[in-house]
Protein backbone atom coordinates (compact mmCIF):
# COMPACT_ATOMS: atom_id res chain seq x y z
CA UNK A 1 0.00 0.00 0.00
CA UNK A 2 1.41 3.24 -1.11
CA UNK A 3 1.04 6.06 1.05
CA UNK A 4 -0.09 9.51 -0.13
CA UNK A 5 2.59 12.26 -0.94
CA UNK A 6 0.07 14.52 1.85
CA UNK A 7 0.35 11.95 4.87
CA UNK A 8 3.35 13.40 6.45
CA UNK A 9 1.68 16.54 5.90
CA UNK A 10 -1.56 15.59 7.31
CA UNK A 11 -0.15 13.77 9.88
CA UNK A 12 1.88 16.67 11.00
CA UNK A 13 -1.98 18.87 11.29
CA UNK A 14 -4.04 15.87 13.08
CA UNK A 15 -1.14 15.79 15.33
CA UNK A 16 -1.40 19.55 16.37
CA UNK A 17 -4.55 19.24 16.67
CA UNK A 18 -4.36 16.46 19.32
CA UNK A 19 -2.54 18.67 21.13
CA UNK A 20 -5.11 21.44 21.03
CA UNK A 21 -7.33 18.91 21.93
CA UNK A 22 -5.40 18.10 25.01
CA UNK A 23 -5.75 21.27 26.06
CA UNK A 24 -9.48 21.41 25.73
CA UNK A 25 -9.79 18.53 27.63
CA UNK A 26 -7.65 20.46 30.37
CA UNK A 27 -9.45 24.08 30.75
CA UNK A 28 -12.42 25.22 32.36
CA UNK A 29 -15.26 26.84 30.60
CA UNK A 30 -14.46 30.16 32.98
CA UNK A 31 -11.06 30.39 32.10
CA UNK A 32 -11.71 29.57 28.53
CA UNK A 33 -13.58 32.38 27.82
CA UNK A 34 -12.24 34.69 30.19
CA UNK A 35 -10.49 37.73 28.73
CA UNK A 36 -7.01 38.19 29.11
CA UNK A 37 -3.76 40.28 28.19
CA UNK A 38 -3.22 44.10 29.31
CA UNK A 39 -6.13 45.00 27.08
CA UNK A 40 -8.50 41.89 27.79
CA UNK A 41 -8.88 41.23 24.54
CA UNK A 42 -7.24 37.78 24.40
CA UNK A 43 -9.10 34.71 25.34
CA UNK A 44 -8.10 30.82 24.76
CA UNK A 45 -11.08 30.98 23.07
CA UNK A 46 -10.42 32.88 20.40
CA UNK A 47 -7.27 31.69 19.69
CA UNK A 48 -9.10 28.43 19.28
CA UNK A 49 -11.60 29.53 17.36
CA UNK A 50 -9.31 31.53 14.77
CA UNK A 51 -7.22 27.95 14.43
CA UNK A 52 -10.36 25.65 14.14
CA UNK A 53 -11.75 28.02 11.28
CA UNK A 54 -8.93 28.16 9.36
CA UNK A 55 -8.99 24.43 8.98
CA UNK A 56 -12.43 24.25 8.55
CA UNK A 57 -11.72 27.08 5.80
CA UNK A 58 -9.05 24.85 4.41
CA UNK A 59 -11.79 21.49 4.27
CA UNK A 60 -15.12 23.20 2.93
CA UNK A 61 -12.89 24.19 -0.01
CA UNK A 62 -11.40 20.95 -0.77
CA UNK A 63 -14.86 19.34 -0.41
CA UNK A 64 -15.96 22.13 -3.42
CA UNK A 65 -17.00 20.30 -6.99
CA UNK A 66 -15.64 22.92 -8.76
CA UNK A 67 -12.33 22.22 -10.65
CA UNK A 68 -10.63 24.66 -8.49
CA UNK A 69 -11.86 25.71 -5.44
CA UNK A 70 -11.39 29.45 -4.33
CA UNK A 71 -11.11 30.22 -0.47
CA UNK A 72 -10.61 33.04 1.39
CA UNK A 73 -9.18 32.14 4.82
CA UNK A 74 -10.38 35.85 5.98
CA UNK A 75 -13.79 35.33 5.32
CA UNK A 76 -14.95 33.40 8.57
CA UNK A 77 -17.90 32.73 10.21
CA UNK A 78 -16.23 33.78 13.50
CA UNK A 79 -18.37 31.27 15.18
CA UNK A 80 -19.25 32.23 19.11
CA UNK A 81 -19.78 28.71 20.39
CA UNK A 82 -15.99 27.97 19.52
CA UNK A 83 -14.86 30.69 21.87
CA UNK A 84 -17.01 30.11 24.64
CA UNK A 85 -17.61 26.23 24.88
CA UNK A 86 -14.26 23.78 25.39
CA UNK A 87 -16.56 20.81 24.47
CA UNK A 88 -18.11 21.84 21.36
CA UNK A 89 -14.56 23.01 20.13
CA UNK A 90 -13.49 19.58 21.12
CA UNK A 91 -15.89 17.77 19.09
CA UNK A 92 -15.34 20.45 16.73
CA UNK A 93 -11.37 19.52 16.67
CA UNK A 94 -12.34 15.50 16.65
CA UNK A 95 -14.05 16.15 13.46
CA UNK A 96 -11.63 18.71 11.45
CA UNK A 97 -8.87 15.69 12.19
CA UNK A 98 -11.06 13.08 10.92
CA UNK A 99 -12.13 15.82 7.43
CA UNK A 100 -7.65 15.97 7.24
CA UNK A 101 -7.35 12.07 7.47
CA UNK A 102 -10.23 12.04 4.35
CA UNK A 103 -7.75 14.33 2.29
CA UNK A 104 -5.03 11.46 1.53
CA UNK A 105 -7.07 10.76 -1.30
CA UNK A 106 -6.28 14.02 -3.06
CA UNK A 107 -3.72 15.24 -5.31
CA UNK A 108 -0.66 17.11 -2.90
CA UNK A 109 -1.15 19.32 -5.95
CA UNK A 110 -4.37 19.77 -6.45
CA UNK A 111 -5.01 23.40 -7.51
CA UNK A 112 -6.75 25.90 -5.01
CA UNK A 113 -6.69 29.52 -5.01
CA UNK A 114 -6.41 31.57 -1.89
CA UNK A 115 -8.25 35.08 -2.38
CA UNK A 116 -6.58 37.14 -0.12
CA UNK A 117 -8.19 40.50 0.76
CA UNK A 118 -5.85 43.67 0.16
CA UNK A 119 -5.74 47.71 1.41
CA UNK A 120 -8.35 49.32 -1.05
CA UNK A 121 -11.85 48.77 -1.29
CA UNK A 122 -13.76 46.65 0.57
CA UNK A 123 -13.90 44.15 -2.10
CA UNK A 124 -10.64 44.15 -3.37
CA UNK A 125 -8.36 41.11 -3.21
CA UNK A 126 -5.61 39.31 -5.32
CA UNK A 127 -5.98 35.55 -6.05
CA UNK A 128 -3.05 33.22 -5.40
CA UNK A 129 -2.50 30.14 -7.24
CA UNK A 130 -1.81 27.21 -4.04
CA UNK A 131 -2.04 24.06 -3.27
CA UNK A 132 -3.38 21.31 -0.80
CA UNK A 133 -0.01 20.63 -0.08
CA UNK A 134 1.37 24.33 0.53
CA UNK A 135 -1.96 25.20 2.53
CA UNK A 136 -1.54 21.65 4.78
CA UNK A 137 2.16 23.19 5.42
CA UNK A 138 0.68 26.72 6.34
CA UNK A 139 -1.66 25.57 8.48
CA UNK A 140 0.73 23.39 10.54
CA UNK A 141 2.87 26.87 11.40
CA UNK A 142 -0.05 29.13 12.01
CA UNK A 143 -1.54 26.84 14.22
CA UNK A 144 1.73 26.42 16.29
CA UNK A 145 2.29 30.16 16.58
CA UNK A 146 -1.43 30.40 18.02
CA UNK A 147 -0.89 27.40 20.38
CA UNK A 148 2.22 28.72 21.30
CA UNK A 149 0.53 32.04 22.62
CA UNK A 150 -2.05 30.13 23.98
CA UNK A 151 0.76 28.06 26.16
CA UNK A 152 2.04 31.64 27.43
CA UNK A 153 -1.98 32.01 28.40
CA UNK A 154 -2.40 28.94 30.33
CA UNK A 155 0.41 29.83 32.03
CA UNK A 156 -0.58 32.83 33.18
CA UNK A 157 -3.92 30.27 34.29
CA UNK A 158 -2.05 28.30 35.67
CA UNK A 159 -2.95 25.33 33.49
CA UNK A 160 -0.27 22.46 32.85
CA UNK A 161 0.29 21.76 29.02
CA UNK A 162 2.03 19.05 27.86
CA UNK A 163 5.68 19.65 27.24
CA UNK A 164 5.94 19.98 23.81
CA UNK A 165 2.82 21.98 23.44
CA UNK A 166 3.08 25.13 20.83
CA UNK A 167 6.69 23.48 19.53
CA UNK A 168 6.63 23.03 15.36
CA UNK A 169 7.25 19.18 14.32
CA UNK A 170 10.54 20.41 12.52
CA UNK A 171 11.96 22.20 16.22
CA UNK A 172 11.22 19.09 17.30
CA UNK A 173 13.18 16.58 14.79
CA UNK A 174 16.00 19.37 15.21
CA UNK A 175 15.99 18.60 19.10
CA UNK A 176 15.93 15.33 18.62
CA UNK A 177 19.01 15.54 16.13
CA UNK A 178 20.71 17.65 18.29
CA UNK A 179 20.15 14.83 21.42
CA UNK A 180 20.75 12.08 19.04
CA UNK A 181 24.62 13.87 18.17
CA UNK A 182 25.50 14.91 21.45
Amino acid sequence: MSTSPLSPLIDENVQTLAQLAQLLGRVSAHDYQRSLGAKGTQSLGKHVRHILEHYQTLLDACATTSTQAIFDYENRPREAALETQPGYASDRTEALQAGLKALATMQHDAALTLSYPVEGDVDDSVALPTSLGRELAFLTSHSIHHMALLGLLCEQLGIALPEHFGVHPSTLRYWELQHSGS
